[in-house]
This record gives structure tokens, C-alpha cells and sequence, in this order.
């Protein structure tokens, strides 16, 4: 298994940015297709973006599209999440996840990613 760990979040202006980095050590990182989700209060975990594990290929939730850029270094096995134009509803928390269960990279269900992250808190205020 691939153990990953976000980090990154914080309280921020509407309008700022934040980026958020992931951690993975364990197994080969670059095998896996990666991606984050997030969980606001109250509601249940989100799909935000997916990159594929060689990172020629993202997508993304119409919600962060043209805000929000997910990239990751295969050498640093480390993804990231550049986080821009911040808005009151982007407030969660952000989870990493892999597609350890090899889904495939279009999967966008919680329960098909085998290992989390342990979630960092982004607070975007008004």
C-alpha cells in the first residue's frame, strides 16, 4: 500500500489562493492515479480532481474548473493542489487519495480509492 499525508490548508481571504501538497511513501507512487477530494461540514466527500500516475492527463470537477490545478513529481512522490480565485463554498476538508484498487483514472467514487490521506482544512472567509 502507498501511505499518503496532505498538508497545506489553512484560513484564507475569498479570492486567495493555497496549494496543497501530498506526501505518498510506501509502493511505487508513480503507479498510481491519484486525486483529491474534499468533505465540507455537513455534507459528504466530494470529488475535486484526478491526474493520471504518468501526469499527462487531469480532470476536474466543474466546480474548480479553471481555479484549481492538481499536478503532481513522480520524483518527489508528491501531489499537489494549486488552489486559485478561492471562493466561500471551496471551505472543507481536502483528502488525497490513490487509486489503489486500479479503478481506473475516470473513477470518481470515494469507496473505489484504497488509501487516504488524513485530510488538511481549508477555511476560506469572507
Amino acid at each position: 500500500d502507498v501511505q499518503l499525508q496532505a498538508s497545506g490548508g489553512g484560513l484564507v481571504q475569498a479570492g486567495g489562493s493555497l496549494r496543497l501538497t501530498c506526501a505518498a511513501s510506501g509502493r511505487t507512487f508513480s503507479n498510481y492515479n491519484m486525486a483529491w477530494f474534499r468533505q465540507a461540514p455537513g455534507k459528504g466527500r466530494e470529488w475535486v480532481s484526478s491526474i493520471h500516475s504518468g501526469g499527462t492527463t487531469t480532470i476536474y470537477a466543474d466546480s474548480v474548473k479553471g481555479r484549481f490545478t492538481i499536478s503532481r513529481d513522480n520524483a518527489k512522490n508528491t501531489v499537489y493542489l494549486q488552489m486559485n480565485n478561492l471562493k466561500l463554498e471551496d471551505t472543507a476538508v481536502y483528502y488525497c487519495a490513490a487509486d489503489a484498487y486500479g479503478y481506473g483514472f475516470h473513477t470518481r467514487r470515494s469507496s473505489d480509492f484504497g488509501s487516504w490521506g488524513q485530510g488538511t482544512l481549508v477555511t476560506v472567509s469572507s
